[in-house]
């Protein structure tokens, strides 16, 4: 079996194409954080829009078919605008694997709990904290 970590060579390619165009998320200053953050999630709300766009969603029309390769490279569209706002918030691959297995956690104890109500003061306590 491969040992590659896909996830951190994904977060090195990405961080080289994001330097080649000309942002180092790296090296952006505090006040430059929340432009980059909202760029990306508006570039990740096209992607959706095109991902969407790849189904047939109109039940009035016909003539639409559902094309799966523009949806699967709609999806690899997304993550690389993911990857992105997961740098611009000084995320590494590490720290993105950490923060999801201590939410999926979180999410199988809310389903084991019935999860009747809304309650957020089970994710405060995630995540890696770092100092900026």
């Amino acid at each position: 079996m491969d040992d590659k970590d896909f996830l951190k060579d994904m977060f090195a390619l990405q961080a080289d194409l994001n330097r080649r165009i000309g942002v180092d998320t790296t090296a952006l200053p505090m006040e430059r954080k929340t432009e980059w953050v909202l760029n990306y999630c508006r570039a990740m709300q096209q992607e959706i829009a095109e991902l969407t766009d790849s189904v047939p969603w109109k039940w009035w029309a016909k003539y639409q078919t559902f094309n799966m390769q523009n949806a699967r490279v709609e999806v690899i569209d997304l993550f690389h605008f993911l990857i992105s706002l997961a740098q611009t918030l000084d995320m590494s691959a590490e720290d993105v694997h950490a923060l999801y297995c201590a939410k999926h956690k979180v999410n199988h104890q809310r389903q084991d709990s019935g999860y009747t109500q809304k309650d957020e003061t089970d994710n405060k306590e995630l995540g890696v904290q770092k100092e900026n």
